[in-house]
């Protein structure tokens, strides 16, 4: 009975990610829990789906360069990150996050926000099979088109018009820094008008940005 009730509670969770897997393989995705939740608490919803291959190169390379620099030799775990981060935690340098640009997409699109148990378990779950049925650059394309960027503002091409007030096609790599400086504290921090702090890390993140290669499109990681 117990294990009855344990298949059905986990199909109940998994099965529309599960669905949501196969068709936002070649769709968009229309709307994510997250969205939903600040809809509700009267922040609004912007969000303008923009093609990898109409992206900045320099914002798909910030990104990668920041968010998951091994992103194109992993399979949806950089294992090496996180045992970095283990061993920080044990010399008592705090607890930080190892998550991959694989990793995010999966809680982003399918998952509810915060930092439960059962959350980053299902995350953990979702995860391989993204990086089974979703070549690289598709991973990288939705979730530079669902991630939080303001105050209801989603994907970097809402992003691109709420701070710069530009097109995402014209940023250069300044403007494509500073997006992505911004990522892990998107409501608090401006790219816009950045702070200092924000400026430095922006600069951090241009250099680095200049060791990731691209293909034809915008394709990372050698993909056709």
């Amino acid at each position: 009975m117990r294990w009855r009730i344990a298949r059905a509670v986990l199909l109940f969770l998994l099965g529309p990610p599960l669905i949501g897997l196969v068709a936002f393989r070649w769709l968009p995705v229309p709307v994510t829990p997250l969205m939903l939740v600040r809809l509700v608490e009267g922040e609004g919803l912007q969000q303008d789906w923009v093609p990898l291959e109409a992206m900045p190169p320099a914002l798909v390379r910030s990104v990668i360069a920041s968010e998951d620099a091994r992103f194109c030799v992993h399979n949806g775990f950089d294992w090496r990150e996180i045992a970095n981060a283990w061993q920080e935690w044990r010399r008592g340098e705090g607890l930080r996050g190892a998550s991959t640009i694989s990793m995010q997409t999966a809680r982003s699109v399918f998952l509810w926000p915060g930092r439960d148990i059962v959350r980053k378990g299902l995350e953990a779950v979702l995860t391989p099979p993204l990086e089974l049925l979703w070549p690289k650059p598709r991973i990288l394309e939705v979730y530079l088109n669902v991630a939080e960027w303001g105050p209801g503002i989603y994907g970097a091409g809402a992003a691109a018009r709420y701070h710069f007030n530009r097109p995402v096609e014209t940023l250069g790599p300044v403007e494509a820094a500073r997006l992505t400086a911004i990522l892990p504290a998107p409501r608090s921090w401006s790219a816009g008008t950045p702070g200092a702090y924000v400026r430095g890390r922006a600069a951090t993140i241009q250099a680095r940005a200049a060791a990731v290669s691209l293909g034809d499109g915008n394709r990372p990681c050698g993909a056709p």
